[in-house]
């Protein structure tokens, strides 16, 4: 069953009046109403892209959170062979929001993390809905570590709403974990590239990608608050997160015009939700790319440009 959002609700009409028609001829053979399904298709399809052709900051929050998109388990499974997870922070427990472990890229050795939000309410609350806490940060870092120390290059895949904010995770240092988090992506000598595939929400995001290469699906976000939580700081008022959305420049494109984002991932009509194949394949050539752009560089290369990188972060403004 398709899940439609809210502005694509015209939309939901004209699909759901086309397979009417079709399941109405399924259970009547004489019914004839194959030209009418057809021209109801081309009607949707013409909506379709209407509607995306200019969506606005705030339907983008809304597709990237699309509870059909693919996210981090289905990109694993689909561009990784012989992925072997690894689990535990060695300290306190293991976080399921963060999943991670060698794997093969084409062929090529790779260490692969990234957030995983699940996709039914099961799983969703086993992986805490992709909200990291400090143990998550922890397994991230040890990763890294051992990536660094056998040389293989870091595929990160971004997708949260934020770090766990809760009573347990502060006790058991989530800021300390965050900031070391950024701190070993900044250190590791081996090539480093993140892909946002849903939202990078905050620091939480920023604790993964923090990479030589970030590249962004279309309709992915990337910001340093959620819209919600923005318009209830600034308008004390959180129905004003579309203004919020517009204000925090977190579209792929805004952000890629001020340089925090090296490459758009182009998604398929309507969203990566439509076509998971075709989506997942974009980002299988586009980390593919980006580890090409790195290939040959030096340890000390990677890690002076990578820092570079970050520190001419907000000498791009929109207007350049």
């Amino acid at each position: 069953m398709t899940h439609y959002l809210d502005f694509e609700k015209p939309l939901a009409e004209i699909e759901g009046k086309a397979e009417e028609l079709r399941r109405m001829a399924r259970d009547n053979e004489e019914m004839d109403v194959a030209a009418e399904a057809a021209a109801l298709d081309r009607k949707a399809e013409t909506l379709l892209k209407d509607l995306y052709a200019k969506l606005t900051p705030w339907r983008k929050c809304q597709v990237a959170r699309h509870p059909d998109r693919p996210h981090c388990k289905d990109y694993v499974e689909a561009l990784f062979t012989e992925f072997t997870p690894l689990a535990g922070d060695r300290g306190f427990a293991d976080d399921h929001a963060v999943m991670g472990g060698l794997a093969r890229l084409d062929d090529r050795p790779v260490v692969v993390i990234g957030h995983e939000k699940g996709n039914d309410t099961s799983s969703r609350i086993t992986r805490n809905f992709g909200m990291a806490r400090p143990e998550g940060y922890r397994k991230a870092m040890r990763l890294m570590e051992m990536a660094d120390k056998f040389g293989l290059p870091v595929v990160t895949l971004i997708d949260t709403p934020g770090a766990y904010p809760g009573k347990g995770a502060e006790e058991r240092g989530q800021s300390e974990a965050i900031a070391r988090s950024t701190e070993k992506c900044l250190q590791i000598g081996v090539p480093l590239v993140s892909v946002v595939i849903g939202e990078g929400g905050s620091g939480g995001a920023v604790a993964f990608a923090t990479a030589n290469r970030v590249a962004m699906l279309e309709h992915a976000v990337y910001s340093v608050i959620s819209p919600e939580g923005c318009a209830s700081i600034l308008w004390k008022d959180s129905d004003k997160m579309r203004e919020a959305a517009e204000a925090l420049r977190l579209t792929a494109q805004d952000l890629y015009q001020l340089g925090v984002c090296d490459r758009v991932i182009p998604e398929p009509l309507g969203g990566a939700h439509r076509d998971s194949e075709a989506s997942i394949a974009a980002v299988r050539s586009a980390i593919s790319g980006l580890l090409g752009d790195l290939d040959g560089m030096s340890r000390e290369d990677l890690i002076h440009a990578r820092r570079d990188k970050f520190l001419n972060m907000g000498s791009k403004g929109l207007a350049a």
